[in-house]
C-alpha cells in the first residue's frame, strides 16, 4: 500500500486538535510529515506490516502513573515498537514512585484529547512528563501517531528529544 505524505502543518484536519495546536507551536514542525492510513490498520505491528516498514521505525507512546505522598505523576512514554516500555523498574524510578502502571484507556483519551492508539507525543497535556528512549532519538524516520487512528506522523528520530518538556532516557524500555 502506498502513502501520501503531506506537510503536517498543512492539513490540521487530519490530526487530532492538541496535535495541530501543538505543532503551530513548534519550531520543528515544518520538517513533520502526515499520511493518512486506514484507521483498521492503526495498531503498530498491522500498519507496519500493511504498509512495507519495520517495528524499528516506529515508536509507541505509553502512558504511566503512579502515586507518591498522596501526588499522583503521569509521564507518557516514548520507545521503540519492537522494545516494551520498562513500567517497573526504569520508568517506576523515573518518576519516584512505588508503584507504576498504565494509566487507564478512558482516562487517557479523555485527558489528551486523543484517541485510544493515536496517542502521541506531539500535543501532550502540559502536567505530563515526556519520556523519550535514546533509542527512538537514532531512528531515522520515525513513524508515530497522530492523535488519531487514521493517519501516522512522520520526522526524525531526533527530533522527538526537542519537543516540549522532552526527556531522553537511557534504557527506557527493554
Amino acid at each position: 500500500m502506498e502513502l501520501t505524505y503531506l506537510p503536517a502543518l498543512e492539513h490540521p484536519e487530519i490530526v487530532a486538535t492538541p496535535v495541530a495546536a501543538a505543532l503551530a507551536d513548534w519550531p520543528q514542525a515544518a520538517e513533520v510529515q502526515v499520511a493518512e492510513i486506514d484507521p483498521e490498520l492503526a495498531d503498530t505491528a498491522a500498519m507496519t506490516e500493511a504498509y512495507g516498514f519495520t517495528l524499528t521505525q516506529s515508536a509507541n507512546c505509553v502512558v504511566v502513573a503512579g502515586k507518591r505522598d498522596g501526588e499522583e505523576r503521569v509521564a507518557a512514554c516514548i520507545v521503540r515498537a519492537d522494545t516494551r516500555a520498562d513500567v517497573n523498574n526504569l520508568i517506576r524510578k523515573t518518576l519516584g514512585v512505588r508503584k507504576a502502571s498504565f494509566l487507564s484507556m478512558d482516562r487517557a483519551v479523555a485527558e489528551s484529547g486523543m484517541e485510544y492508539g493515536g496517542i502521541t507525543p506531539v500535543g501532550l497535556p502540559e502536567q505530563w512528563r515526556l519520556l523519550v528512549d535514546a533509542r527512538v532519538v537514532d531512528i531515522e524516520l520515525a513513524i508515530i501517531g497522530s492523535g488519531v487512528r487514521r493517519s501516522k506522523l512522520f520526522l526524525r528520530g531526533k527530533l522527538l528529544a526537542e519537543l516540549p518538556r522532552a526527556e531522553v532516557v537511557e534504557g527506557l524500555a527493554n
